[in-house]
């Protein structure tokens, strides 16, 4: 809000980038530039609240992670999956044939190696 209003004693007038002009010697200019100030003070506190947040939940130990679930239909394709690439078959192919995506059969077959080992 100190830069607008030294903006407009030295008579630089300020424009947003998609053309919007407001002149803060107005009514509406100073309502305006009051409203956008308030808006950035707000979500200024509230990042600072969560940042404090998540800082408070780190100490208690809290874990801020997905959690490990079950996921059926990938534990059903599986051992196809890993059928699959003990064949010979590539990432491509094997998401081609039981219609996964490749990622989804890299992290597969990846589970499966941190498992075995």
């Amino acid at each position: 809000m100190h830069t607008i209003q030294d903006l407009q004693a030295w008579n630089v007038s300020v424009i947003a980038q998609t053309g919007f002009q407001f002149d803060i010697s107005t009514a509406q200019g100073k309502l305006f530039a009051s409203f956008v100030a308030s808006l950035a003070e707000f979500e200024r506190d509230v990042l600072k609240e969560r940042g404090s947040g998540l800082a408070s939940a780190k100490a208690r130990g809290k874990l801020l992670r997905r959690k490990q679930g079950e996921r059926p239909k990938l534990d059903k394709l599986a051992p196809r999956v890993l059928e699959l690439f003990n064949a010979g078959s590539s990432y491509r192919q094997i998401a081609s044939a039981v219609h996964l995506s490749k990622n989804t059969v890299m992290g597969i077959v990846r589970r499966n190696s941190q498992e075995a080992s």
